[in-house]
């Protein structure tokens, strides 16, 4: 019998006008020109300041059985991996499950607390969603971003489901979603506004 293979899919946050973050991403301010701090205090206030009310949301964002994410999400160090980085997340990162890393330099895989594991892929975003998908077994898969990475998938057709949480702000210019992807067909199957955010959930046809 073949196995059940779980649904790849996206949560992603974004401004009304389609990023990310904004430019002038640096260590300090890592989302940037972001209309606020720099560490996405306005584009992810819905997160922090109104919590209960986006419950289901947030619930749905870590219950996948392994994550992707790009370098530039994972952390600020380029090229060869010259100084100790273990992400943004601090000892016990959120995700309590396998999380690869698309990076072109190579390192050893890094346990984490609570269940976390970073690999590092050095091979391309179908090699890291072949070993996502042995890790989650019959679970979902979740592209965590940042968008260049979501873009990537997006444009090689794997994501199945795409969930979008638009913040009531517009950046202008910087890390944008769809940047060089092909048109999508997308079917809405759910919608909710929220104080903070609207929430908006596609499926993704070919």
């Amino acid at each position: 019998m073949t196995q059940r293979m779980g649904r790849v899919i996206c949560d992603i946050t974004i401004s009304a006008d389609g990023y990310s973050a904004g430019l002038n991403q640096t260590e300090d301010r890592p989302f940037g020109d972001d209309g606020g701090d720099g560490w996405g205090n306005k584009l992810h206030e819905w997160l922090v300041e109104t919590p209960e009310e986006n419950r289901a949301e947030t619930d749905q964002m870590t219950a996948a059985r392994a994550f992707i994410m790009g370098r530039n999400m994972f952390g600020p160090v380029r090229g060869e991996w010259d100084r100790a980085w273990n992400g943004w997340w601090g000892d016990d990162p959120p995700f309590h499950a396998p999380v690869f890393v698309l990076t072109h330099h190579a390192r050893e895989p890094q346990p984490m607390e609570g269940g976390t594991t970073y690999y590092f892929v050095t091979d391309g975003i179908e090699s890291a969603l072949t070993q996502a998908r042995v890790a989650a077994g019959d679970g979902d898969v979740a592209v965590q971003g940042g968008a260049t990475t979501v873009n990537q998938y997006l444009a090689a057709g794997l994501i199945d489901e795409l969930r979008l949480h638009i913040a009531p702000l517009t950046l202008g210019a910087g890390t944008r979603l769809f940047e060089g992807v092909p048109p999508l067909k997308l079917e809405q199957v759910k919608a909710r506004a929220a104080r903070l955010v609207t929430h908006v959930t596609y499926l993704v046809r070919a």
